[in-house]
């Protein structure tokens, strides 16, 4: 349950080893290897080594990367089998995996031949498409008897064009003829937007008319690469149309045929992701003439595998810890109920290897605050029972597998509030049963209603947000004595316990015994006076003043975040309001038939819009708490994650069979 020790790892090896030593390693899967270019430019270095690699092969494996997914994403467009909810990597055995690369090749030519139909394919359409607009913009002119290219005679001009639609005709017409009495326009058609028209002008008048005519609001059209009348060329397009409709059918049946090499494709690209990743490492190896040389990290539980390859391999290597303060690679080791809340530390930053791991401590705590600001019983067995579901039935990796887990925890945390408070479903049971069935049915909570009595749950919600608080400031000073900084642990933590608790019980202690607030003045004295004079300690002069008095005044930010836990309430009267306002809604049409049809559909809508809006509203609001309140008081993040050298796959899930 927390940070997993990290070792570093130096090996040299002999270059005629070098392409099986790496391949071993990466079936390991447990080194990650650093980049080694400080060493080059290290005068003690630089002289004796070289970079590996071979980028131009990286490159050409990364354009064959680029058309394998292009054909994955075309073929996509065309399967024909069922496409499962969830698309999951297929579980495949390291020797079938291994046995596929003997009919690589063939599938390449298979991918090629993919990506030339779909672009053929994307070619037709678009040509269709111009076509289509093509018939779309002659469907005005379909009635006019001249040829779309003609202009004009020896003595005329001849244009068409549109009018807006909003423009009195008529008076385009008295337009005209005051510009000249030896022009012709007619109307051609019209649609809700635009009149198109035609204009036959004497060559002498024709600049006159086209100005009258551009006052009205005319447009000139003009149709490129369109000889004949628009009836005909409308009819040609539609024949070149319903051809191509016929060559992109015939197309799309070959990639109906080839959608059965999905499955080959796929394994193809991971093969070669898997090659690429083998070439790119090399560029974070150094090498001489004889041998090659990197270092980096390896988890010191895995040392004993590590020696073991090297050894076999013929490897000098040497392991040692880290030093004192330096970075390393992150990796989170947590418990089974703790490792799905590692997703809500994830989302926020991985820890750095010089702090404590939050995860096993915001568990308990988001567990606790998710199901409180839901609070639904019924909610929490269908987001239990959901989250089951999808677990069992579809082989989850990776963060979206530690959410859905992590959801399935929060139902049951959901529920169990749910039956505290006595919602299922909001009051759906007693009011359904009323509405409909005309009986009453009770069913009370076990602990309160929190509708009835919000001040309870504000107190409640309050408490728990002190403690939750309070265990962040714990692991602040935890890291601080293992730090050797005692000092720092009781000015700065400490102190603030006593002047905390101090006036927690001044100011509510008297309810339960008037020693207890008497013991509370005295405590937050001590406490505001040992911050007052410890808070400026390491400045000089009047700062040890002011930076005490700063210190203490940080109060008001310790007021702030305790009240930024009300939200607990907030949310969780939310949830149960809303689920009573549409229960009530769906009673409104009283009894019988007609009545339960009303009560079903107003439960199925408006409980799956409550259940999804608060469902996010809790997810969100319980990380803020985590991310603001909690880890506001000790935690940094900002960690690399361990990333070791091994087999990155998309499709396949390559399985090593144990020895």
């Amino acid at each position: 349950m927390a940070i997993v020790n990290i070792s570093k790892l130096s090996v040299i090896g002999l270059n005629e080893n070098k392409a099986d030593i790496l391949k071993a390693i990466m079936d390991l899967g447990v080194i990650e290897i650093n980049n080694q270019e400080s060493k080059l430019t290290d005068e003690d270095w630089s002289g004796l080594i070289e970079k590996d690699g071979d980028e131009e092969s990286v490159y050409s494996m990364d354009i064959k990367l680029s058309e394998v997914s292009a054909a994955l994403e075309a073929l996509n467009k065309y399967y024909k089998g069922k496409k499962p909810l969830i698309k999951t990597r297929k579980p495949v055995k390291k020797e079938e995996f291994e046995t596929f690369e003997k009919e690589a090749e063939g599938v390449y030519e298979t991918v090629k031949n993919v990506n030339s139909i779909y672009k053929h394919i994307s070619y037709l359409k678009s040509e269709e498409n111009r076509l289509n607009t093509a018939v779309i913009s002659l469907k005005p002119w379909l009635k006019y008897d001249v040829p779309l290219e003609m202009n004009g005679t020896k003595y005329t001009d001849i244009f068409i064009g549109s009018l807006p639609i909003a423009v009195e005709y008529e008076s385009v017409v008295a337009a005209v003829n005051e510009a000249s009495d030896k022009a012709c326009l007619y109307k051609v058609s019209e649609d809700e937007k635009d009149r198109y028209i035609s204009v036959i002008s004497i060559k002498e008048h024709s600049e006159g008319v086209k100005d009258a005519l551009r006052k009205k609001g005319f447009s000139p059209i003009v149709f490129e690469d369109v000889i004949g009348k628009a009836a005909e060329n409308t009819a040609k397009f539609q024949e070149q149309i319903e051809e191509i409709k016929k060559q992109i059918s015939s197309e799309e049946e070959k990639l109906y045929s080839l959608s059965e090499y999905t499955e080959k494709i796929e394994y193809y690209y991971d093969l070669i992701a898997i090659k690429r990743d083998g070439a790119a490492v090399l560029s974070n190896i150094v090498k001489t003439k004889t041998s090659f040389y990197f270092d980096g990290w390896c988890p010191k539980e895995k040392e004993g595998e590590v020696k073991a390859l090297l050894d076999e391999k013929g490897c000098y290597y040497e392991f040692k810890a880290p030093e004192k303060g330096e970075q390393t690679p992150v990796l989170l080791r947590e418990s089974a109920l703790a490792e799905p809340f590692e997703a809500i530390t994830e989302l926020y930053s991985t820890p750095n290897s010089n702090e404590l791991d939050p995860t096993p401590f915001l568990a308990p705590f988001y567990f606790l605050f998710f199901g409180l600001m839901l609070s639904d019983a019924g909610y929490g067995i269908i987001l239990t029972v959901g989250c089951f579901i999808l677990l069992k039935k579809f082989r989850l990796e990776g963060m979206f597998k530690k959410l859905v887990k992590m959801f399935m925890y929060c139902g049951i945390s959901t529920f169990f509030w749910g039956v505290m408070f006595g919602g299922y479903f909001g009051d759906f049971i007693p009011v359904a049963a009323k509405s409909v069935l005309g009986i009453d049915i009770t069913i009370n909570p076990l602990w309160f209603n929190p509708t009835e009595e919000p001040m309870t749950l504000l107190v409640f919600s309050l408490i728990l947000g002190g403690i939750h608080l309070f265990v962040g400031m714990g692991l602040k000073a935890y890291m601080l004595i293992r730090n050797g900084q005692v000092v720092d642990a009781v000015c700065d933590i400490f102190l603030w316990y006593i002047l905390l608790i101090g006036l927690v019980l001044f100011g509510v202690g008297g309810s339960f015994s008037p020693a207890l607030t008497e013991i509370g003045k005295y405590m937050s004295i001590v406490g505001a006076v040992g911050i007052l004079v410890t808070g400026g300690r390491d400045k000089k002069g009047i700062g040890k003043i002011t930076g005490g008095l700063g210190s203490l005044y940080g109060i008001t930010s310790y007021l702030s975040d305790v009240l930024s836990y009300s939200r607990l309430l907030a949310l969780g009267l939310a949830t149960g309001v809303v689920a009573q306002v549409i229960n009530t809604l769906g009673s409104l049409a009283g009894g019988g038939v007609k009545g339960a049809i009303v009560m079903i559909v107003a439960f199925i809508i408006g409980h799956t819009f409550n259940m999804a809006i608060n469902v996010l509203g809790s997810f969100v609001h319980s990380s803020r708490l985590q991310y603001v309140e909690f880890f506001g008081k000790f935690f940094e993040g900002g960690g690399t994650i361990f990333n070791p050298f091994r087999r990155k796959t998309k499709y396949v899930d390559i399985i090593k069979e144990e020895k």
